[in-house]
């Protein structure tokens, strides 16, 4: 059961629709299953060689190594075809979406004794970060609105997920949370009972919702600097039965108070701000953290658990994709930066955390698992306090 579980707020589809998105999809596997391989056969069979009898050394990282792909007309094929397909996904979701959008408000805007709660601010600054370029491509970013209570970009980003992944997070784009809870959390932190959670950057809350299920008793609270993203994650929510408090702030200074929660998390927030903002957060996540209180950020890995062929494959995403901060967040030393707010140095971790942990609940031995378990680890940015 690899499909995208239909929620009430996830956009339907014609049948034209449809076929358009199984298309790109379909165009993203075979790239991911043959010719992004195929590109790997050329840097080591033809690029490699030609640059050690060159320079008598192999390339030492990656921008050595993308200066003499960039000019290798298979490389570039791909490259072009992964930035077309990236634009064709979007679209084959905007249209879906927008056909329906009132509709969607309308789902959205309905008041049956809700179990959680969503705060907007009328007043709140978007930062100029996420504002200066429409993140991976997706028009408009995250926070853009273009009707009054707008909920567009949370429907476009929870259909779109699931296309560009492949269903690799599986059927409600959650497995990052998933992998954290019960690959790390669960496991290193067995009698560890958080009363109040907080996720950063929550978006649609994909990532939001497993901590729900996982510690029943605690309150989750979710922030976002996203309208749009809020509405939906709230409405999605509910209509899943999960009880979250959403509201719309920066998570580089919210309006909790001193040591409010006993565990912090995010899920792919880091790569998507800058440095220095980075250690904003986690400042303040030092600051909103009950002693004894955990914080754990979950990304891809970093540079330096990389080869530099794979990290020249990983870089792509900033060269080609808008993904301005992607890279920069790659190469920090995040360890370094937590200990610098007030972390003590052995109490920050560094570690990996399986994924997949959705596919053990379900029989999957087609082409799409094999692409996502080639996918490897997330990474796991931890401290307590």
């Amino acid at each position: 059961m690899d499909k995208q579980l239909k929620h009430t707020m996830l956009p339907k589809t014609t049948h034209d629709e449809l076929a358009r998105q199984n298309f790109v999809q379909s165009l993203k596997i075979y790239l991911q299953a043959q010719m992004i391989p195929e590109v790997k056969e050329v840097y080591e069979q033809q690029v490699k060689p030609r640059f050690e009898q060159q320079y008598q050394r192999l390339p030492q990282n990656r921008y050595e190594i993308r200066q003499v792909m960039e000019q290798e007309p298979y490389y570039q094929w791909v490259s072009v075809l992964k930035r077309t397909t990236q634009e064709m996904l979007w679209d084959s979701v905007s249209t879906s979406v927008e056909r329906q959008l009132q509709d969607l408000v309308a789902k959205a805007q309905k008041k049956s004794q809700p179990l959680g709660s969503l705060s907007i601010d009328p007043n709140f600054s978007v930062p100029a970060h996420q504002k200066v370029v429409d993140i991976h491509c997706m028009p408009g970013g995250y926070h853009t609105e273009f009707i009054e209570d707008d909920v567009a970009l949370g429907a476009i980003y929870d259909r779109g997920v699931y296309i560009y992944g492949l269903g690799w997070l599986g059927p409600l784009n959650d497995d990052l949370a998933q992998s954290a809870i019960y690959n790390y959390l669960k496991q290193d932190y067995p009698d560890f009972e958080p009363a109040k959670i907080l996720d950063l950057g929550c978006a649609v809350g994909h990532s939001t919702l497993p901590y729900v299920d996982a510690y029943p008793e605690a309150e989750v609270y979710a922030i976002d600097v996203a309208a749009p993203m809020l509405r939906y994650a709230h409405a999605r929510a509910e209509a899943l039965g999960k009880r979250v408090h959403f509201s719309q702030q920066n998570a580089e200074h919210t309006n909790f108070a001193d040591g409010s929660f006993d565990l912090i998390v995010s899920h792919i927030l880091l790569h998507e701000i800058p440095v220095p903002v980075i250690k904003n957060v986690v400042r303040e996540c030092y600051r909103l953290l009950a002693p004894g209180g955990i914080m754990i950020h979950v990304d891809a890995p970093l540079y330096r658990h990389m080869d530099p062929y794979t990290a020249f494959l990983s870089d792509w995403q900033t060269a080609n994709n808008n993904e301005p901060f992607w890279s920069a967040m790659r190469d920090s030393d995040l360890k370094a930066l937590a200990v610098s707010v007030g972390f003590e140095a052995d109490q920050v971790i560094e570690t990996f955390a399986a994924n997949g942990v959705w596919l053990k609940k379900n029989c999957i031995g087609n082409h799409k698992s094999k692409i996502l378990n080639s996918r490897g680890n997330w990474f796991i940015f931890a401290a307590s306090k």
